[in-house]
C-alpha cells in the first residue's frame, strides 16, 4: 500500500476546518498577561497572551478593537473571547479575539485612567487654562436633562439666590448612547449663540456607568474649547469625572453649582448696606477736615488786611537793618585788616626805627651810590622831616 502524500496547504487547511468545527474553540474565554503589543496603522492590534506554561498568538480586528473603552498595552492581563483558528499561510494557530476586558478590573476604570493620563499630559487641566467664574452673571446656561432632580435643584437655587439672573436650560441627554455627543451640542450652542456667561453642566450621582458621558474625550475637549466658563456638576461629592478636571470649577453637586454660580441677594444686601455706612462716614470725616481748612483761611476785612501787611513790612525793614549792620561790621573788620598789612609795608614805617630814604629831585629814589656824583642835589627823607643834602 502506497503511503499516503499531502501538501503543505493541505495539512494546514485539514487541521484549521478541525479547528473551525470545533464548539468549544469557536467561542471560548482566554486569560493572560499581554505581551509583543502591537497596534498597526491599520487599526488591527496584534499581540500574544502569556501564562506560566505557554504563549498564544492572537490578533483582534479593527471592526472588534474599535468597540474597547481601553488601549491595550504589555503587562496588563486580560480576559479575551473569540476563537482558535490556524493561519494558513504561516501554519499557525492564534486566537482571533472579538471581545476583551481586563482581568479582575473594570475596563471602563481603565479607560477612565488611560484618558485621564492622557489629557493630564497635554495640559488640559491646568489651572493657567481655567477661566475665572463671572460673579454677578445676567444668564446662566444649564446642560443637563430636563426630568429628574438635579435641573430642579439648580433652579430653585438660583431663583432663590440671585433672582435677577435669568436661567437658560439646553435639554441634554446625560446618560446612554448619544449623550456625549449630546453635552457637546449643549456647550456649542451657548458659545455659538452667546446664551450664557456661565455655564453649569451636569447631573446628579451614579454608577461608573451611569456617569460615562462626563468620561468622554469629545465632553472634555468641548469643555476645554468653551469661550465661556463651564462649572462641572456631575455626580455626588464623592464622584470625579473627567470633566471635572477639565473644567473651569468643579462643585460637588448640581445645587452647590447653582451656588457657586451666582452670588446671594441677601448677602449682597448686607454688602451695600455696609458699603453705605461706610461711604457716609467717609463723606462726614472729609467735611470735617474741609470745615477745618476754611476756618484756617477766613476771609479778612481790608482794615485787618492793611495791618498784617504793615506788620509784615516792619518784619523786613528790620531785618533789612540787621542785614546790614552785620555787612557792615564784616567789612570795617576786613578793612583795619587790610590798612595794618598796608602799614606794616610803608616805607614811613621803616623811616620810624631810624632809617632815612635819599630821593632825587623828580622824586624817584636813589637805591645805589652809582647813581649819585658829586655836586648832586638830593632830599633826604626822614621820620620828622626833609633836608636838602649834597653829594661831596
Amino acid at each position: 500500500m502506497e503511503p499516503r502524500i499531502a501538501t503543505v496547504s493541505q495539512i494546514n487547511g485539514y487541521i484549521k476546518k478541525i479547528l473551525d468545527h470545533n464548539q468549544i474553540l469557536n467561542n471560548v474565554w482566554v486569560k493572560g498577561e499581554i505581551s509583543n503589543f502591537k497596534n498597526h496603522y491599520s487599526g488591527h492590534l496584534y499581540l500574544t497572551l502569556k501564562d506560566e506554561g505557554g504563549v498564544l498568538k492572537a490578533v483582534m480586528f479593527k471592526s472588534a478593537a474599535k468597540m474597547l473603552n481601553f488601549m491595550p498595552q504589555d503587562g496588563m492581563k486580560v480576559m479575551a473571547r473569540g476563537r482558535v483558528s490556524v493561519y494558513e499561510a504561516s501554519g499557525a494557530y492564534q486566537l482571533y479575539i472579538e471581545e476583551m476586558i481586563p482581568d479582575g478590573v473594570g475596563d471602563l476604570y481603565v479607560a477612565y485612567e488611560q484618558l485621564k493620563k492622557k489629557l493630564e499630559d497635554e495640559g488640559l487641566f491646568k489651572q493657567e487654562f481655567k477661566k475665572p467664574i463671572p460673579r454677578f452673571p445676567e444668564r446662566v446656561g444649564v446642560a443637563t436633562a430636563t426630568t429628574g432632580a438635579a435641573v430642579r435643584d439648580i433652579i430653585n437655587v438660583i431663583t432663590r439666590r440671585y433672582p435677577l439672573a435669568e436661567i437658560i436650560i439646553y435639554p441634554t441627554q446625560v446618560q446612554g448612547a448619544g449623550a456625549a455627543e449630546s453635552i457637546v451640542k449643549a456647550i456649542e450652542y451657548f458659545n455659538k449663540h452667546k446664551m450664557a456667561d456661565t455655564i453649569i453642566a451636569g447631573r446628579g450621582g451614579g454608577s461608573i456607568e451611569d456617569l460615562w458621558a462626563f468620561n468622554e474625550e469629545i465632553v472634555a475637549r468641548a469643555i476645554f474649547a468653551s469661550k465661556i466658563p463651564i462649572i462641572s456638576a456631575v455626580g455626588h461629592e464623592t464622584d470625579f469625572t473627567i470633566a471635572d478636571f477639565v473644567a473651569d470649577l468643579r462643585a460637588p453637586t448640581p445645587s452647590a453649582a447653582a451656588e457657586i454660580a451666582v452670588p446671594s441677594t441677601a448677602e449682597l444686601k448686607t454688602l451695600i448696606a455696609g458699603a453705605s455706612i461706610r461711604g457716609a462716614n467717609a463723606i462726614m470725616k472729609q467735611i470735617e477736615q474741609r470745615r477745618l481748612i476754611l476756618k484756617r483761611f477766613k476771609l479778612k476785612t481790608p482794615k485787618s488786611r492793611i495791618d498784617d501787611e504793615n506788620l509784615r513790612l516792619d518784619n523786613l525793614l528790620r531785618r533789612m537793618e540787621q542785614s546790614l549792620k552785620l555787612k557792615f561790621t564784616e567789612k570795617r573788620k576786613l578793612l583795619g585788616e587790610a590798612a595794618g598789612k598796608l602799614d606794616a609795608l610803608s616805607p614811613l614805617q621803616t623811616l620810624s626805627r631810624g632809617y632815612a630814604i635819599p630821593i632825587e629831585k623828580d622824586g624817584s629814589v636813589i637805591r645805589s651810590v652809582k647813581n649819585m656824583h658829586s655836586g648832586d642835589e638830593f632830599t633826604l627823607k626822614l621820620k620828622d622831616g626833609d633836608t636838602e643834602c649834597i653829594v661831596k
